[in-house]
């Protein structure tokens, strides 16, 4: 007779080899679905390159499908093995092990949790409450680190094995956009089986919220960690009860409580108070930053959450209105509502009785409290004749939905005024989409949604009396255009988003000091990868070639930084940088044994000129007369050794190959990073030879991230805002630029202060809650939390 402990452990066992079954079926779709995107764009016009891209991508996957499919799925049933991880690893690994990475793990893991990032959006409120019946019965706290029912262990096993086919990263990254919403709805689907298989075995039929707030030890506060305030938040939403939204709330005010008066905010990101105006000091602990390192990234936290937020929203509208909100296809609103709709004025006359600066109907308008007041009044108005006009409650509910959500965008006062007028002329567009598109309210990728969250996160920071005439024309171009084409609904928010972004990544970077600095920082950046990538390449080329000691360190310290200076000062192309990379092949050749007497003669003619261009590459790099002299004496006592020298030599064949590969050394450079770059102001005004005042190159603070953070950096969005700790001073930044290859970061204050900071050490700060984002939420997530908030308090009011 089984235990009751091999009972339950049982269950956790059949719950995830139910789990990798629907996975493992899904398999297939997921075959057919890349092999469907990569015949699709594989005739589209395109640079040559491109378009080689393509067909080689192609020709793999038809090679290799097969094999991918099959060693998928026998990786994923060898997930459900003892002591199994993703990588392949014990899970009992010791903590703190420092271990060697494979070259290219780290592309891998962001691959990985892309992709991963895109199957929460859908399901992560079945995955909180798989893993909390898990929890449970397995009596831990977390699930482990290599378990396969986390999407990025599952997204992971995808990568890897098809890299372990032969086929590339280029190639991945043309299908996962095909690749990702069938898996996302597969995935759903498997976490809702093993769900409903273990409570139809009586596991939790009901998920206990208060299971979720842990207390701290030892504190008299007993204040719950951020991490659990962020899974009660999540699950809480998720599950869309009145008593879930209260438990949760108890550990958790939504708008700003106590979480964050202790140093973290809402959504679980350690570090400062997250408003304008209330940052609070970032004094992390070890266990803090451990807890960082070790649970699921902020970014996965945040969005677990948004996702909580807005299935709550979706679950309430079906149970009180009906199932018209979960619709698939487009659903045109009734006739007499599309008059209605019509017919109404916008929210405000922006243009008309507010004061504007510029020409006649290019200005900008800035608005007051009380313009704020008259475009509230408008939007209850328009709510009550559309809801009169309305058919069906499902109308009626996406109304009053909209209306909610409007009215918190236009309560904000984190936004200026002008900024919040010109918001409030989406409500009647935005209630165009959702009412053709019931996902809207679901869908956090909805482009809808996406714009009106990049335009607040943007103006978001700024300080009462700092207004960016630029950026708020820009979005009264896009809401005009928005009203301008009031049938092609998500369409144009698509293509407004685009433009949007666009603007952006060239408005950002223009003001200021940060015009000048991201030029700087491009200089900068190009040339210290150059000088890594010419060390690798270099290094290759002479791996097994007979170079003395002295030419092969001069070679790899002076003469490689001398190229990349040079690369960088005269271009890449420029005959002087041709001349100096000749320079290094003409001194592999003179450093060579020289048995035959001719080529002897010719190494005495040739030696004058090899040193005094020797001296002018140095020279490019600011060495003084003394520093020259040093290296040319070692430099001419091995030349003078090699003269002498009865070896062999190194065959001409040999050193053209060297030579041509050396004068195209830029065409190997790789298009990802390549690891840190030795930066500080020195440098960066040696490089370009501008001053570097005004610009703090942070090098130091946070220790070594994880993948997860690694990650999160790359998501952060130009032009939002986050409290950055820098040597014990708090500073409301926003990201102005990240430069081509993301080595790059740079910050701007609104006085013009500039931080360049190496990707790595954005990391860092985020892990140790040195780099904070401004806003806990996206700024229509909140005004659905908004909504939900009313409508708990007075239902009636959804169909009234």
């Amino acid at each position: 007779m089984s235990s009751p402990d091999q009972h339950v452990s049982s269950l956790a066992k059949q719950a995830r080899e139910l789990f990798v079954v629907h996975v493992g079926r899904a398999l297939p779709d997921l075959v057919k679905s890349c092999e469907t995107r990569l015949t699709s764009i594989l005739d589209q016009a395109g640079p040559a390159r491109d378009m080689q891209e393509r067909r080689d991508a192609w020709m793999a996957f038809q090679k290799n499908q097969t094999a991918w499919l099959n060693q998928s799925r026998k990786v994923l049933q060898r997930t459900l093995l003892p002591r199994f991880t993703a990588s392949g690893s014990s899970v009992n690994s010791a903590p703190g092990r420092l271990e060697l990475m494979a070259e290219g793990a780290m592309d891998d893991q962001i691959l990985a949790s892309r992709l991963a990032m895109r199957v929460l959006d859908q399901a992560s409120t079945e995955l909180n409450e798989l893993r909390l019946r898990i929890q449970h019965l397995e009596k831990r706290q977390e699930l482990p680190r290599g378990d396969v029912l986390l999407p990025d262990v599952v997204t992971r096993i995808l990568v890897d094995q098809w890299l372990d086919v032969q086929m590339s990263r280029e190639g991945w990254l043309l299908v996962q956009d095909a690749l990702a919403p069938m898996l996302a709805k597969r995935m759903h689907e498997a976490y809702k089986a093993a769900n409903e298989f273990l409570v139809s075995s009586g596991v939790m039929k009901e998920i206990d919220l208060q299971a979720l707030v842990k207390r701290a030890p030892g504190s008299r506060s007993a204040a719950p960690a951020a991490g659990d305030v962020a899974a009660a938040g999540a699950v809480a939403e998720g599950r869309g009860g009145f008593e879930g939204k209260r438990v949760a709330g108890q550990v958790s005010d939504e708008r700003g409580g106590s979480a964050r008066q202790n140093g973290t905010d809402s959504g679980g990101q350690a570090g400062m108070g997250s408003q304008r105006g209330g940052m609070t000091s970032s004094a992390m602990g070890v266990h803090d930053e451990t807890r960082m390192m070790t649970s699921a990234s902020p970014l996965a936290r945040a969005r677990m959450r948004a996702q909580g937020v807005v299935g709550r929203l979706k679950r309430m509208l079906i149970d009180r209105v009906g199932g018209d909100f979960e619709a698939t296809q487009l659903l045109p609103p009734s006739p007499q509502l599309v008059q209605a709709m019509q017919r109404i004025a916008p929210v405000v006359s922006v243009d008309a009785g507010l004061p504007q600066t510029g020409s006649t109907g290019s200005g900008v308008v800035y608005a007051d409290a009380s313009h704020i007041e008259r475009a509230a009044t408008a939007l209850r108005q328009r709510t009550v004749e559309l809801k009169q006009a309305a058919e069906t409650p499902a109308e009626k509910a996406t109304i009053e939905v909209v209306a909610l959500m409007f009215q918190s965008i236009l309560a904000e006062e984190r936004i200026p005024a002008t900024v919040r007028v010109w918001f409030a002329r989406l409500q009647i567009p935005v209630l165009r989409v959702a009412l053709a598109e019931p996902e809207f309210f679901s869908a956090l990728q909805h482009p809808a949604r996406r714009l009106i969250d990049r335009m607040g996160s943007c103006v978001m920071g700024f300080e009462s009396n700092v207004t960016s005439t630029a950026l708020e024309m820009e979005i009264k171009r896009v809401v005009q255009v928005i009203e301008q084409y009031p049938e092609t609904g998500r369409r144009v928010f698509q293509l407004v988003f685009d433009e949007f972004q666009k603007f952006l990544s060239t408005y950002l970077s223009g003001q200021g000091n940060a015009s000048r600095f991201v030029t700087v920082a491009q200089q900068v950046e190009q040339k210290e990868t150059l000088s890594v990538q010419y060390t690798i390449e270099l290094r290759k080329l002479l791996d097994d070639v007979p170079v003395r000691d002295e030419v092969r360190e001069f070679l790899f310290k002076v003469w490689v930084e001398v190229l990349a200076v040079a690369s960088v000062k005269f271009g890449l192309k420029h005959e002087e940088t041709a001349s100096l990379k000749r320079v290094a092949s003409d001194l592999l050749w003179a450093a060579s044994a020289k048995p035959n007497r001719n080529d002897r003669a010719r190494v005495i003619q040739q030696l004058p000129s090899i040193l005094q261009r020797l001296r002018q590459g140095m020279g490019l790099l600011g060495y003084p007369a003394g520093l020259q002299d040093q290296h040319i004496k070692s430099v001419s006592d091995t030349l003078a050794d090699a003269f002498m020298s009865r070896t062999e030599p190194i065959p001409q064949e040999r050193l053209d190959k060297l030579s041509d590969r050396l004068a195209h050394l830029e065409d190997y450079l790789p298009e990802n990073g390549v690891g840190d770059l030795d930066l500080d102001n020195e440098s960066i005004e040696m490089i370009t030879g501008v001053d570097a005042s005004n610009i703090e190159v942070i090098k130091h603070g946070g220790s070594q991230p994880n993948e997860a953070m690694r990650a999160w950096a790359v998501e952060l969005q130009i032009g939002s805002w986050f409290g950055l700790d820098h040597n014990g001073k708090l500073n409301s930044v926003q990201l102005a630029w990240r430069s081509d290859r993301g080595q790059l970061y740079l910050f701007v204050t609104n006085s013009g202060r500039c931080f360049l900071v190496q990707a790595n050490r954005v990391a860092a700060y985020l892990q140790a809650g040195l780099l904070v984002p401004s806003e806990d939420e996206a700024l229509t997530v909140r005004a659905t939390r908004d909504a939900m908030a009313k409508l708990d308090a007075n239902p009636e009011r959804l169909l009234g």
